[in-house]
Parts: C-alpha cells; sequence; structure tokens
C-alpha cells in the first residue's frame, strides 16, 4: 500500500476483518504458555474489544457513518493508546490476512489530529519538535551536538567527508545517561576502523515518533528536512544505534520516496566481528535474555515499493495486482544482537517466550509513555515479568526507548531487573 492513504481508503479491511484474533494473541504455533500468550498490550490492559486491532477497525466504521462522534473521550482514549508497536499487523498476516492494522490505526491518529482533537500531552511535543527539532520536553537544538564532545567525529556539515554518518537519535542526543553510550558506540567503530562523521549542528529528529503518534504533516517536515540536510553534506550511508531512527528511515522515509542506505549499530558490529576487527578479550559471566525492540525486530523489515491496486476473484475473494509486499515481521533485525551476544566469552543467552517478530513491547511507542504514563509502566512490566521467567541476570536490548521504558520498572511480584543496552557489554569485554 502507498503512504499517500486516507482513512477512507481502508473500509475494504474495516468490512473483510472476520475477528479472528489473530491481532490479541501471538500465532496460537508459537504460543508456549496461556500466561505469555498474548500479544497486543492495549486488549491486554483495558480488556475491551474496542482497544484491539479488530476494535479499532469497527470504530473507524463508526465514525466514519457518524455513528459515534469523533470527540468522544472513549473512542480518542482508544484511537491514541497504540503504542504502533506492530504486533496486531504481524498476528493479523501469520493468522490469515494481509490487512494493514497498524497503517489504519495510525490513519485513525492522523485523522484525529486533523480534526484538532490530539491530546494536550501529544500536541505539546508535536509543538517542541516544530520549534527544538526534538519531542523531548525541554531539549534545546542548539545543544544537539554536545553527546559528541571530544570524539574527533568528522563534522559533516562543514564539509568533511565519510563512509557512515553517525544518526544519534534524540534519546542517545540529549540524555545524560545515554550520551556516555552513544560516545561507547562511536568509539568501538572508531576502534574497529570505521569512517564515521556525523551531522554537527545540522542533526536533528527524524520526525519517527510523531508518526507513530498522528502528526503526519510534522513528521513530513522532519523528513524533508533530513532528506535536504543528508543532500548537502553528501551523506550516502546512515548508522544509527536507535530502532525507532532505524524504521523511520528506512521504513517510513522510503515511503515518501526518500532513499537512504541505513544500518543499525548492531548490524555493523556483528558484521566488524565476524571480519575479526573487533575482538573481544575480557569474558563476562553474566546471564542475560535479551529484548527485541519492535521498530529494529518486526517493523525493521526492508520496504518494497509496490503499486497497484485491489480486485476480486470471482467478485468474492480480496487480492491485489500484482501481488502486495506481506510484511510479517520476518526480515528485522533478530541475529545481529544474538551474534553479538554469542560472540562476547562467558554472556549466556536465555530467551523469553515472545521473541523476534512475537516480542512484547516496552509501552513505549506511539506517545504512549507520554500521554498515559501508568499504562506504559504495566505493559513494560509485563515484560520484566516474562524476563525474570527466564533466570536471567540482566535485560539486554538495543534500543533506548526500551531501555529507559523497562529500566526500574517491577514485575508483577514487585522487583525489578537490571536493564542494560548491547554496548554495555561490547564495550566491557573489548
Amino acid at each position: 500500500m502507498s503512504y499517500e492513504v486516507t482513512l477512507e481508503d481502508f473500509r475494504p479491511m474495516q468490512e473483510r476483518c472476520s475477528n479472528c484474533l489473530g491481532c490479541k494473541f501471538v500465532p496460537f504455533e508459537k504460543i508456549k504458555s496461556n500466561r505469555f500468550g498474548r500479544n497486543c498490550p492495549s486488549v491486554w490492559y483495558y480488556n475491551f474489544n474496542t482497544y484491539s486491532a479488530r476494535g479499532r477497525f469497527q470504530l473507524g466504521q463508526t465514525l466514519q457513518d457518524g455513528l459515534v462522534p469523533w470527540d468522544s473521550e472513549r473512542s480518542l482514549e482508544a484511537i491514541f493508546n497504540c503504542q504502533a508497536c506492530g504486533a496486531c499487523e504481524i498476528g493479523c498476516k501469520a493468522t490469515r490476512f494481509n490487512l494493514e492494522p497498524l497503517a489504519h490505526n495510525i490513519a485513525l491518529k492522523e485523522r484525529a489530529v486533523e480534526k484538532g482533537l490530539a491530546p494536550a500531552e501529544l500536541t505539546a511535543a508535536a509543538a517542541q519538535l516544530a520549534k527544538q527539532k526534538t519531542m523531548l520536553p525541554g531539549a534545546k537544538k542548539a545543544d544537539r551536538a554536545a553527546w559528541a564532545d571530544g570524539l574527533k567525529l568528522k563534522d559533516l556539515s562543514a564539509k568533511e567527508t565519510a563512509e557512515y554518518a553517525f544518526f544519534p537519535g534524540c534519546r542517545y542526543a540529549y540524555d545524560p545517561a545515554l550520551q556516555k553510550k552513544a560516545k561507547s558506540y562511536v568509539k568501538v567503530l572508531q576502534k574497529a576502523g570505521v569512517d564515521l562523521g556525523f551531522l554537527g549542528k545540522a542533526d536533528m529528529c527524524c520526525g519517527g515518533r510523531a508518526k507513530q503518534m498522528g502528526f503526519k504533516e510534522a513528521f513530513e517536515t522532519e523528513a524533508e528536512l533530513n532528506a535536504k540536510a543528508w543532500k548537502k553534506a553528501g551523506v550516502k550511508k546512515i548508522v544509527t544505534p536507535c530502532s525507532d531512527c532505524y524504521h523511520a528511515l528506512k521504513r517510513q522515509y522510503a515511503f515518501l520516496g526518500i532513499e537512504v542506505e541505513v544500518v543499525h549499530v548492531t548490524e555493523l558490529i556483528a558484521d566488524l566481528i565476524k571480519s575479526k576487527k573487533l575482538k573481544f578479550k575480557k569474558p563476562l559471566d553474566i546471564a542475560v535474555t535479551y529484548h527485541d525492540p519492535c521498530h529494529l525486530g518486526r517493523l525493521g523489515e526492508p520496504f518494497e515499493p509496490w503499486d497497484g491496486k485491489e480486485v476480486k476473484v470471482l467478485n468474492q475473494v480480496h487480492t491485489w495486482e500484482p501481488a502486495r509486499p506481506r510484511y510479517a515481521g520476518t526480515y528485522g533485525v533478530y541475529d545481529a544482537p544474538r551474534e553479538i551476544l554469542a560472540a562476547i566469552p562467558g554472556v549466556r543467552l536465555i530467551e523469553m517466550e515472545r521473541v523476534r517478530e512475537n516480542s512484547w513491547c516496552c509501552g513505549a511507542g506511539g506517545g504512549c509513555s507520554v500521554l498515559s504514563p501508568e499504562y506504559s509502566e504495566e505493559i513494560a512490566s509485563e515484560r520484566v515479568t516474562e524476563a525474570q521467567a527466564t533466570g536471567a541476570e540482566a535485560i539486554v536490548t538495543a534500543c533506548p526507548w526500551c531501555e529507559l521504558n523497562l529500566d526500574g520498572v517491577p514485575s508483577e511480584n514487585g522487583t525489578t531487573m537490571k536493564v542494560v543496552d548491547i554496548i554495555d557489554l561490547v564495550a566491557k569485554a573489548l
């Protein structure tokens, strides 16, 4: 499906959804226990059908038909409390159909934003993006490049050249604790001989979270500004440590016709290990479990252009001509982080029940950590509970949003787990 779609374009999907439950549960053949068998945090938490992808399809119909007012408090709650994690998308495709529940959920948000009905918390974030080129409250554009002080990174905005542009993302750029991790990523890449630069003062937000929240115009503005900055600086390849940025640049930008080669830093580090440009010397005696970030995993698949139409076979069976890409999450970034962990001496990986394309969301996506912090924390608590069930000592992830949302959150038994960025282990073992 092309990027330029409206809520009305989803009408056939709204009518065709058969309430098969694929958007509520991990595909049945992948379920390992009843305890960790759910896939959609929204319907899991609110326990009402409207908060599922199926329910939002129905809600979209009733709103379009005027049966429910757009300014209904409950309607807006169901619309905006979606993490845009894509679990429903994978469940739908694995179960039966090639519907687009995630794109539909975002289209509902976009229409609500157009009508001026976005929650104040999200509107404030969009205003911050327009003013300071980041959605993080209190952050200032003037401080964007401060994280790189002392790294001797090439400044691509000042006519220097490098093979890769390091795109840190807002969390790594502004959060004091995460800035240290961004520096670690750069130092590791430099140690391996990677020709690395960054955008300096021209660096800015990818805008991906604005898209997740329904602020379509804000996202497109950021995408166009970034594309111009990259062209001016001669950027050909981008490496990023942020899963949200990875998804935005790899998939969301591609829908706009903006093409740039982007790799996640774990992909690059895994390749450097294979080519023996990085060698671990210090063993780490630790058992860990790995949390797959939604936007790096199931939503991290390469974009496939498609220009076709929906047709009916014998006026009954819906299909597409030509065949439409089926994003089932299979080709996201799953192996690279696990290959890194396997290469570090002494690290023992114990998998959770919901992994790879069926991973449980950390709760930070779609603006939910800003809009509904208690709800977001409950989602994180569920993940920590699942991680504790493995017997691992720590949760490892490759996403700053996941790390921050999981860190310090108690499980159902009231205890927390250590949460670490994968670079923490890499740096210690080198």
